[in-house]
């Protein structure tokens, strides 16, 4: 091929992608700038928004009123429990319970570590403005005790409520003394109680608490 073929030689046409629709377009910028609000809240500037996204600052005006209504559009699904429950659905229940439970207790602290996070940058004010914070339903939880509940001492929900409980208690910030609790020993609290096994005790004292 000669140099002057090469010149003349046409560049293949390239094609956008397909248009997002408004509702979809709402949801990935507001997914790709959480991380950012998370670590910034209400400093952060237009401009990083949208470089976080991947858009041209314009184009965050044309979804959203203005920034703050972007980041009021990020708390709201911050707070939205639907991901934690979809991440708690699909827990592999092949696994021994205290395995599923290890499992489903690193999801939830995870959660509740990112809202706290948040709310502390946004405000807990302005946060519960927009929407409170909803723990995932205890029925997605319960159903990971439901295959052992025969072993249990209680019903899967009441399992489900202690162990949200105390995960909440053992990871929130404020509510922690002295050093933390590991996801393992929280699903051992809930499954073999506080009072130790070794210890002689009457058979009325030892109908302990645990599931």
């Amino acid at each position: 091929m000669t140099s002057a073929d090469s010149q003349l030689k046409v560049e293949p046409k390239r094609t956008r992608a397909a248009a997002l629709a408004p509702s979809e377009r709402r949801a990935e910028i507001v997914a790709a700038v959480l991380p950012l609000v998370r670590e910034h809240g209400t400093a952060v500037t237009t401009k990083q928004l949208a470089e976080a996204a991947g858009i041209a600052e314009g184009t965050i005006f044309r979804v959203f009123e203005d920034k703050n209504a972007l980041i009021d559009a990020v708390i709201d699904a911050a707070m939205d429990p639907a991901p934690t429950e979809a991440q708690l659905r699909i827990v592999d229940m092949s696994l021994p319970l205290e395995s599923r439970l290890v499992e489903a207790v690193e999801i939830l602290r995870r959660r509740t570590s990112e809202v706290f996070q948040l709310m502390a940058v946004i405000g807990p004010s302005r946060a519960a403005r927009i929407a409170k914070p909803r723990g995932p339903e205890l029925s997605v939880l319960a159903a990971l005790f439901e295959p052992d509940q025969q072993r249990l001492r209680r019903n899967p929900s009441q399992c489900a409520q202690v162990l949200r409980g105390l995960t909440l208690s053992c990871t929130h910030p404020l509510l922690i003394l002295g050093e933390p609790l590991s996801s393992s020993e929280i699903v051992s609290l809930v499954l073999d109680g506080i009072r130790s096994h070794n210890c002689s005790c009457s058979s009325e004292q030892s109908e302990g608490t645990s599931c």
